[in-house]
């Protein structure tokens, strides 16, 4: 997600309480009635809009895709994502895209809007799915290559499916982490079994940051967040290992399906935004991460130490609207010597083109609050997917067909810009892609 709230999600939402901003605690009887009578009209307004509204696409690999949850330990240390695979069948129902009212509740505050918001987008959204069969038992019999998945900042762990679901269904297991940090709109976690037990969650909500605290503060945070996509990594890969672990959220789902199930030379990251600043943090750490991609990455929190110590290979996609001078100056700083970077551009597209919030309006409002740009959304996620498929191959020694989309790394595309459309001091306008 986009550290701007003029890019935040459900713009469209947020201008109406702009409209007429009310706080519930102060309504008397009659305002209450009246106030009412304007949530009806919202509510009203909204549902005409779904019929405008398009879906999250299905993969479009040969592989039927899997969906659960996972949280392991207890307290806010713990460890809780979403994990995406091939699934043995598709007889399972489809799964639901944002699983708690709080999410909403967390969205409102990252907009700065009433809660009364959250309470609207739930009732509109919340029975949203997703196409990936839930709880699905594991197509066994096969090592797959693992992705550790970053969201952005008030994102969380389900709202990348449209990506996390495409890579499954070309063999991939795909874990998306929900952060911990302060900078998910929500997350929640048990603080003991007997929380655990009677599903007493402890919500964590988006921490507010103060003018002067942001750059110290989000650099705590991208430090934490890699970490915290370290720590997934050790949890799947224990698992794959055979460790017995408890799953706290008692799905059906057998988490000892996933023993023998990892390639442990195919591990890359991902992530958007937030997650995009993540990926270069855990990269400079883990070296376990054999490539990353950074999906319009948000750059300021990193700190300048990081860009010297990032051995492995590197793919920008950026979107056309969201990037700046100062961010991807920051970029060019992990251009090194001997090193394979790559970054392209899609044209026409916008910050929100990575998130399924893409999907979820249609066209005319999605690009009245810009959770859509001039390019149609399914074409700018099918190029994404590719060329991160085509990206993953080479440099994790994939033996596949997504050698196909090679020319899309290289920006060789009618819809692609090879490097970057931002003019930086002293640069010329494209930055060139370095190769090994």
């Amino acid at each position: 997600m986009v550290p701007s709230k003029l890019h935040a999600l459900f713009c469209l939402c947020s201008c109406f309480t702009l409209v007429r901003p009310f706080d519930w605690q102060d309504l008397n009887p009659v305002t209450h009635i009246k106030s009412s009578a304007w949530v009806n009209k919202i509510q009203a307004l909204m549902a005409a809009t779904s019929f405008d509204r398009t879906k999250i696409p299905r993969g479009n690999g040969p592989y039927s895709v899997g969906c659960t949850d996972l949280m392991i330990g207890y307290t806010k240390k713990s460890t809780l994502l979403r994990l995406y695979y091939p699934s043995k069948d598709d007889t399972h129902h489809d799964t639901l895209w944002i699983p708690n009212k709080e999410y909403f509740l967390g969205l409102s505050k990252f907009l700065g809007t009433d809660w009364l918001m959250g309470k609207i987008l739930n009732s509109f959204f919340g029975s949203m799915t997703t196409p990936a069969n839930w709880n699905a038992p594991l197509r066994t019999g096969e090592r797959y290559p693992l992705i550790i998945f970053s969201h952005g900042l008030g994102a969380f762990r389900t709202i990348y499916s449209a990506i996390g679901i495409d890579l499954a269904s070309h063999g991939f297991i795909v874990a998306a982490v929900e952060h911990r940090d302060g900078s998910a709109s929500a997350t929640y976690y048990f603080n003991d079994q007997a929380a655990a037990d009677t599903a007493n969650k402890t919500w964590l909500y988006l921490k507010t940051l103060k003018r002067e605290e942001e750059i110290l503060e989000r650099n705590k945070q991208v430090r934490q967040r890699a970490k915290e996509c370290s720590e997934a990594l050790n949890l799947i890969l224990d698992i794959d290992h055979g460790k017995p672990v408890k799953n706290l959220l008692d799905l059906e789902f057998d988490v000892e399906q996933l023993k023998d199930s990892i390639n442990r030379n195919e591990i890359a990251i991902i992530g958007h935004s937030f997650g995009g600043g993540t990926v270069i943090q855990a990269l400079s750490g883990d070296q376990r991460f054999r490539c990353g991609i950074a999906l319009d990455a948000w750059m300021i929190p990193l700190g300048d130490e990081v860009y010297s110590r990032i051995p492995q290979p590197l793919f920008f996609i950026n979107s056309e609207r969201f990037q700046f001078p100062a961010n991807i100056a920051k970029m060019k700083k992990c251009y090194l010597p001997g090193k394979e970077r790559k970054m392209i551009t899609i044209r026409g597209s916008v910050h929100q083109n990575f998130a399924d919030f893409t999907f979820a309006t249609g066209k005319i409002t999605g690009h009245i609050f810009r959770l859509q740009g001039d390019i149609d959304s399914y074409v700018a996620i099918d190029l994404t997917n590719k060329a991160s498929l085509a990206f993953l191959q080479k440099h994790l020694g994939l033996h596949k067909d997504f050698d196909q989309w090679d020319y899309l790394i290289e920006g060789d595309d009618v819809n692609l810009i090879p490097g970057t459309n931002i003019n930086t001091t002293n640069q010329h306008l494209i930055l060139q892609n370095s190769t090994e």
